[in-house]
């Protein structure tokens, strides 16, 4: 079975509805989404704000920052059966709260070790971007998500009380040494020849 990354294009657009609402009938939380749950009804709006997102430069005052969004396909269906977004910088509130990268997969495809591997892509963009190392967080009580972080070399580095007082912790994983070792596992799950699937 072999995955790859996916830049959101307009012949997604079904697929990507159904992939929220799929999260919609589960009562699932959606992450790594790039906020395509709050624009999913305007798809064509939400393309618009990735593209913007993709060449925005530096943080704004707005406080937007610039973000890769990306499907994550299981090539032998074509199917989106994931989603992480990458913060290629960070300013201040998301290095306290949020970090680089979050990720998701679709409620009926969970618990296959789909989410490792969503996770060693996005650590393979980000070394193609020149980041070091990435931070990323998760609530406490979501044992799964930052179960995957440790999976692939992810250091806690603090606990801390985030919105709504919920408990989350802060990994730092640094990309070079994470690919490296964790290669002959991930590596046989990638597409060959792997590069981001441009589909327009």
């Amino acid at each position: 079975m072999k995955f790859r990354y996916e830049e959101p294009s307009i012949k997604r657009k079904e697929e990507a509805i159904d992939y929220i609402e799929e999260h919609l009938k589960y009562k699932s939380d959606i992450n790594g989404s790039g906020s395509l749950d709050s624009y999913y009804k305007d798809y064509e709006l939400w393309l618009d704000l990735l593209n913007y997102y993709k060449n925005l430069e530096y943080p704004n005052p707005d406080f937007k920052v610039p973000a890769l969004t990306f499907f994550l396909i299981r090539s032998d269906d074509n199917k989106i059966v994931g989603m992480c977004n990458i913060r290629t910088k960070l300013n201040s509130t998301l290095l306290f709260e949020g970090g680089h990268i979050g990720y998701g997969i679709r409620p009926t495809e969970r618990n296959k070790g789909y989410n490792k591997i969503n996770l060693y892509l996005a650590l393979i963009e980000c070394q193609k971007l020149g980041i070091s190392e990435v931070f990323l967080d998760a609530d406490a009580k979501n044992i799964a998500s930052w179960k995957t972080m440790e999976a692939l070399g992810g250091i806690r580095i603090k606990e801390f009380a985030g919105f709504d007082n919920i408990t989350f912790y802060k990994y730092k994983i640094i990309v070079n040494e994470s690919l490296n070792k964790y290669k002959d596992i991930y590596d046989k799950y990638i597409e060959e020849d792997y590069e981001i699937r441009r589909i327009y």
